[in-house]
């Protein structure tokens, strides 16, 4: 296929192979655009992830542009008024990460709780035969608040009922199909839990959702636990709350401004940090890499693609 594309945001090297090999593919690996006016003007398709998104001054590059293909669900991170005085296509990957992040979530959920990575620190710092590890805390009856019910919370509710936690929920409206109680006040619903799992959408209405009030709320025996957008968490109010003993403790897998992380972040010990990993499986990622390729695919072929993005979605 005669047709250009630039790559904007790191791939797996499967997918970037299919992609030269469909395509004339130009890759960034996450640097500014390296292309003279001519060859910007020979792209048509843009191919960004979730995170890098795709903002008005790299749409502008492109004058010939006529699709944005995202890898992942979140498309927040894309400039839709100016794709809408573009008209250009928008394509996600929808319906294929909730299981892992929701995996991940539980996981993050079980060692705040249980001490898993503090214990095999404990144990690897040779202290074991000095006395035994201080008692962690049991999952079992515990409250779990759940702060967005889409596809990624109701998988992860569905897991954390396994374990015998009480689930209630926070969103912009209740759904009456799902059986979970529905909180409409978010501080009410941190004040009512143990542990409290972002799962939300990013994005204007939910930045900086998680603040200090919220915190407070969750109170120093709480536990945070962030699978959505960096953007979702005050983390000034959040190191705060940390640094002070007003949150008990906090599993981070995404930052505001990732990759950079806040140095006093890092010498915080009642925080766990990962580098988003909700979607880093190689099955998921496959499957993510193959929607990718079918939007494109489909769109230039005159086709409508299978994940065509109609509008931004309700906050």
């Amino acid at each position: 296929m005669n047709t250009e594309i630039f790559v904007a945001s790191r791939m797996t090297p499967e997918l970037c192979a299919e992609l030269a090999s469909l395509f004339t593919a130009h890759f960034s690996n996450g640097a500014p655009p390296a292309l003279d006016e001519a060859q910007r003007a020979r792209v048509t398709a843009l191919v960004t992830n979730g995170i890098r998104g795709a903002e008005k001054a790299l749409i502008d590059l492109f004058p010939n542009l006529q699709i944005i293909a995202s890898l992942g669900i979140g498309i927040d991170a894309i400039d839709f008024e100016t794709v809408r005085a573009r008209k250009l296509v928008v394509t996600n990957t929808p319906n294929v990460v909730a299981d892992d992040v929701a995996d991940l979530a539980m996981g993050m959920l079980i060692d705040r709780l249980r001490h898993l990575v503090d214990g095999e620190r404990f144990v690897r710092a040779g202290k074991w035969g000095s006395g035994p590890y201080p008692l962690a805390r049991s999952l079992t009856g515990k409250r779990l608040g759940i702060v967005g019910l889409g596809a990624i919370g109701s998988a992860l509710a569905q897991r954390a009922e396994a374990f015998k936690l009480r689930v209630k929920w926070n969103g912009p409206r209740p759904k009456p199909q799902q059986p979970y109680e529905y909180v409409p006040d978010l501080e009410q619903l941190a004040r009512d839990s143990d542990v409290l799992v972002v799962a939300c959408s990013g994005g204007a209405a939910t930045h900086h959702l998680i603040d200090a009030r919220i915190l407070a709320a969750l109170g120093p025996q709480g536990v945070l636990v962030n699978v959505a957008r960096g953007s979702v968490v005050d983390i000034e109010a959040l190191m705060a709350a940390l640094r002070t003993g007003q949150l008990g403790s906090a599993a981070l897998d995404v930052l505001e401004r990732q990759p950079q992380v806040p140095p006093e972040l890092l010498t915080l010990p009642n925080v766990l940090l990962t580098p988003h990993l909700g979607t880093n499986t190689r099955e998921t990622r496959a499957t993510m890499g193959a929607m990718v390729i079918a939007n494109l695919v489909a769109h230039f072929e005159g086709r409508r693609p299978p994940n065509l993005v109609i509008q931004e979605p309700r906050p």
